[in-house]
């Protein structure tokens, strides 16, 4: 059985979206990636809705099993979570619209999950998703990489055994694994 993850990396100006395959043994394959993009100049009502015409385009196009987004963090300034959230919450909506369960994943989870290191920068990450999916370019803007890799995360964190246990006690984890678990705690703490 494969499970279909749709990562999204929520914005106003660029939205990150990347559809990827899971396999049982962790094997991932990249079904789709690309943003969009709004201008500025357009008025708030007007970029969400391009945002959401285009969450509607990849759901049905797509359809995956879970749609995993960025947490929006309060240590961006005010006009930036703003717009990430309320980005976030035309995805949220429409994948609630279709009966699409939707998973909430920090930063530091993603970069842990994918680079084993929850402070890990962009090009860490972009570099290891192109790896991870066996890209032959890595994907452009750094925002469709994060979608891509914010699908990894979701998926390997359901077919983990972390999400049931939070990881303790699993001498098992790889160093990955260990680190998400680790920036996970951290999170949770923060909230």
């Amino acid at each position: 059985m494969t499970l279909r993850v749709l990562g999204v990396d929520p914005g106003l100006t660029r939205c990150g979206i990347g559809v990827v395959d899971i396999e049982r043994n962790r094997r991932a394959t990249m079904v789709a990636v690309g943003v969009v993009g709004t201008s500025a100049e357009l008025t708030l009502d007007k970029r969400l809705l391009v945002i959401a015409q285009a969450i509607d385009e990849w759901l049905d196009l797509h359809t995956p099993d879970v749609v995993a987004v960025e947490r929006v963090f309060s240590q961006m300034n005010v006009s930036t979570v703003m717009g990430v959230a309320q980005a976030s919450g035309v995805v949220i909506a429409a994948a609630a619209r279709r009966g699409i369960p939707v998973a909430l994943h920090t930063p530091s989870e993603v970069k842990a999950a994918v680079t084993g290191s929850g402070t890990a920068n962009k090009d860490a990450v972009t570099k290891l998703v192109t790896k991870i999916l066996r890209l032959d370019a890595p994907p452009k803007p750094a925002d469709a990489a994060d979608a891509l890799a914010l699908a990894l995360t979701h998926a390997w964190r359901a077919g983990s055994g972390l999400a049931a246990n939070g990881g303790a006690g699993n001498g098992s984890l790889t160093p990955a694994q260990k680190a998400w678990a680790d920036a996970e705690a951290k999170a949770r703490r923060a909230r």
